[in-house]
């Protein structure tokens, strides 16, 4: 069963990492990208907290720009400025 720690280590490498690398500003995603990437399985709600946590903001060292959606649903999207 996956963590809060192994979402925010999956987003850093999918979606933050690869963005920087290519020198984009900011980066997208929802949490239906986040969890069919990692083949979860009803875990929408710990996607959500995950990358709602203040503790992502650190771990990432992004700045959300932008939270669209509801609290905990397949629908929910990020937007984070990259530093």
């Amino acid at each position: 069963m996956a963590t809060a720690n192994e979402v925010r280590e999956y987003v850093l490498r999918t979606f933050i990492l690869p963005a920087r690398q290519r020198g984009k500003k900011t980066v997208s995603f929802s949490s239906s990208d986040v969890h069919k990437g990692m083949n979860l399985v009803q875990r929408y709600p710990l996607v959500c907290s995950a990358i709602d946590a203040e503790k992502f903001l650190d771990y990432a060292r992004v700045i959300l720009a932008k939270r669209e959606g509801p609290k905990q649903s397949t629908t929910a999207r990020w937007t984070f400025d990259l530093r």
